[in-house]
């Protein structure tokens, strides 16, 4: 499983539709059932004072992200960013592989 970190931003029409359904609890239970849809796990979610919602989460693979945002966005009502997160020991790993690497002018 590969863990993400989403940021999720309304639009007015989205933040309206928020209101609209119950509020937060509603969509944080929407997100959840999308990401067991797809073999995923919610860890946390969030809402941030402009009420943009930040949720960790782990997802089988890259293409379910991609998913999940090409979702989103084709509705208008939001938009997402959505960035891998990498524990520590992915951390050591990348420390012991050697990058051939030329800097821009050299």
């Amino acid at each position: 499983m590969i863990k993400f970190l989403i940021k999720a931003s309304y639009t007015s029409d989205g933040a309206k539709g928020v209101l609209k359904t119950g509020g937060g609890t509603n969509r944080k239970q929407a997100t959840e059932k999308m990401l067991s849809d797809l073999g995923g796990k919610l860890e946390a979610f969030y809402y941030v004072s402009n009420c943009d919602a930040y949720v960790i989460c782990e997802l089988p693979d890259m293409a379910s992200a991609a998913a999940i945002a090409l979702t989103i966005k084709a509705t208008g009502l939001g938009s997402i960013s959505t960035t891998v997160l990498l524990d520590p020991e992915e951390v050591d790993k990348a420390t012991k592989l050697s990058i051939n690497y030329r800097s821009p002018g050299n």
